[in-house]
């Protein structure tokens, strides 16, 4: 159950004696303190970022279509028949890109991170599909084409997507 905890602030507002709201001027203001705690579960891609913990990049494969999905789907969406694990390399190719001159801080993670940075769509080896993720360099350097790999993470992250990003391949 949350925790809720207030305060009550009771103040009156100068009172005018022409205003006709003079009788609504006195106000109470409150202030909360909600304290939450929740578990949340990430289902059926949980070996996913189980995987990253050790230092693994999984995806997807539909033994139907051969399509390889990364990030992983558990679910073929050509086929609607369920895929099958596999590891893959963890290099590829950037096939498009953006640089962020404002964090959203969404998380500790995101809010962290120093701008302008560079969100990457990047085409796995082995992979059908494009996986978007941060990529870690100078923003100037990053080309459609240039190649990269996975890296991943020594720090605590707020969420497990965090443990990898994408850096240059040298």
């Amino acid at each position: 159950m949350p925790e809720v905890t207030s305060k009550k602030d009771v103040q009156t507002l100068p009172i005018n004696p022409d205003d006709q709201w003079a009788e609504f001027r006195q106000i109470e203001r409150l202030t909360l303190t909600l304290t939450q705690q929740y578990t949340h579960t990430l289902g059926k891609y949980s070996r996913f970022f189980i995987e990253l913990e050790n230092r693994r990049l999984l995806g997807t494969r539909c033994a139907i279509c051969e399509r390889v999905y990364a990030p992983p789907r558990p679910l073929c969406p050509d086929c609607l028949r369920p895929t099958a694990w596999i590891e893959l390399a963890g290099t590829g190719t950037v096939r498009t890109f953006s640089i962020l001159h404002f964090s959203p801080a969404s998380n500790a993670d995101v809010a962290g991170l120093k701008t302008p940075y560079c969100f990457a769509y990047v085409l796995l080896d082995g992979a059908s599909t494009l996986f978007p993720h941060l990529l870690m360099t100078d923003p100037s350097r990053v080309a459609v084409g240039m190649r990269v790999r996975v890296a991943y993470s020594d720090h605590a992250v707020e969420h497990p997507i965090h443990l990898m990003h994408f850096v240059p391949l040298e």
